[in-house]
């Protein structure tokens, strides 16, 4: 058994402990000394002793696990949900601001309860004033506010806000409490009274990294108009904010979502682009596969650090990192160790991020599916790669199904075939989407002109989607129990 194999059960092991402390409560003292027992008796039997080992992953799974839920039971901030008093605090945005429509929703996190301030033209002497001997405190946790749209801030601000903290509702048919969790945030506020108390508090890089994105954005919506604009900027900037229902649902209904969801296709795409690119300028691949790594790094940081970005910028990162090396690299291992840095770091993604769990699925339909379908279909022509996109659209859509189906209550039957018209043009809208977000930031007239072959691709995308969506066989929509999900 080889040394990679051996990681890679481990690896596993510590995913099941978290999956099993997740849905039910097992004993963390019965399998440590089941595991050490394994390992003592049967030392001699190196196999048998490698699954003891594993026993103590898992074991080291569920505690990790049980370490978050005792660390969030115990968050301080929790203690005030819900209060009938207000009550006064200071904080940082500590994420980049979620500007809807109407209003703003802020994740104020490096919180300090503390006394009131007199030089404020809040009115904090009505507020619930929470302090110790010494006059104020930090506190852990993050807290998430939903503000008027303006005045705006930005990342970095530091905030003085005085308001009733809340646990977060549970909707029927939407866990928001359960969603919110998996960000590490337990109590929100709605409409609190703010007073700007300091600008640039926040990391100089990722502030600057926000800054730049905010131009792009810029650049997008002064030459594009929805649902163009809105597209183009969930597929090369992650933002998916502006893209209305309607045609959030068209999406969902023709199977190309996932095409505004920042993923491994997007980083391999990009990595392809800019290694080719580097290449091109007369670096040497030694130093294209740094500047491509720097790079990949900060467009995941851009996008706002999603999981399903970070799985893929783990994998792109093994995946170049395999190839500099020349060694043999597969996919799977390579999944699994990035599922396990991602949960060892918040393991209630595996509970309660339903876009970890279609991303990780996703994958491991394409990696153990098409190679099946590709001896099935052997002899079928594959004119323009059409074939291999059908069957990784169809590979990825068996594996998370019974997700979409609990989840969302619907299945695209029309996927397969609009993947195939549409997919192919990922490359092409990235490409030249960046070119012209990035000539736009120069000079206005660059933007212009490179917006004219991006809007042509992205007319065609949205006429597919809007087209198949349309029809009454492009989605089934149910209504399923648990009893049904165990059987698909």
């Amino acid at each position: 058994m080889t040394a990679s194999k051996i990681f890679l059960y481990f690896c596993l092991s510590f995913i099941g402990g978290i999956f099993l402390n997740s849905f039910l409560s097992p004993s963390l003292y019965a399998g440590l000394i089941f595991g050490l027992i394994f390992i003592s008796v049967l030392f001699k039997y190196k196999k048998l002793v490698v699954i003891g080992f594993c026993f103590l992953f898992l074991v080291l799974g569920i505690w990790r696990h049980q370490q978050v839920e005792l660390t969030i039971m115990n968050n301080e901030l929790r203690k005030y949900n819900d209060l009938k008093q207000e009550i006064t605090l200071v904080g940082l945005v500590s994420a980049e601001p979620d500007i809807r429509d109407t209003h703003t929703k802020l994740t104020i996190g490096n919180i300090q309860l503390g006394e009131e301030d007199k030089s404020s033209s809040l009115p904090f002497a009505a507020a619930r004033v929470i302090k110790d001997e010494n006059g104020s405190r930090s506190v852990d946790g993050k807290i998430l506010v939903t503000a008027e749209k303006y005045p705006g801030y930005k990342y970095g601000d530091k905030l003085k806000i005085i308001g009733k903290l809340e646990a977060p509702p549970v909707f029927e048919g939407f866990n928001y409490k359960a969603y919110l969790k998996k960000d590490g945030i337990y109590s929100v506020m709605y409409y609190p009274g703010i007073e700007l108390a300091g600008k640039n508090q926040g990391n100089f890089l990722y502030a600057k990294i926000l800054s730049f994105k905010d131009k792009l954005r810029e650049v997008i919506y002064q030459n594009l108009s929805p649902p163009q604009s809105s597209i183009l900027a969930a597929i090369i900037l992650g933002d998916k904010r502006q893209i209305s229902q309607e045609w959030k649902d068209k999406l969902n209904y023709a199977g190309v979502r996932h095409l505004t969801a920042i993923s491994g296709m997007h980083v391999a795409i990009l990595t392809v682009i800019l290694m080719s690119f580097l290449i091109g300028l007369g670096f040497w691949r030694q130093q294209a596969f740094y500047f491509s790594i720097i790079l990949i790094f900060l467009f995941i940081v851009m996008t706002g650090l999603q999981p399903s970005a970070i799985r893929a910028g783990i994998m792109g990162g093994l995946f170049l990192l395999a190839q500099y090396l020349g060694r043999l690299n597969i996919s799977s291992r390579a999944i699994v160790f990035a599922a396990t840095l991602m949960l060892a770091h918040n393991p209630s993604l595996l509970k309660l991020d339903v876009g970890f769990q279609l991303s990780f699925l996703a994958m491991m339909g394409i990696i153990y599916l098409v190679p099946i379908f590709q001896n099935l279909l052997h002899k079928a022509p594959d004119f323009l790669q059409l074939k291999n996109i059908s069957i990784m659209t169809i590979s990825a859509q068996v594996f998370t199904l019974p997700i979409l189906i609990y989840n969302f209550g619907y299945f695209s039957a029309i996927a397969p075939l609009t993947n195939v018209l549409v997919v192919p043009l990922l490359p092409f809208i990235m490409g030249l989407g960046f070119v012209f977000a990035l000539s736009g930031t120069i000079l206005s007239y660059f933007g212009w002109f490179f917006s004219l072959p991006v809007w042509l691709l992205l007319t065609y995308l949205i006429k597919i989607v809007d087209w198949f969506s349309g029809f009454s066989f492009s989605a089934f929509v149910f209504e399923i129990s648990w009893l049904w999900l165990l059987i698909s």
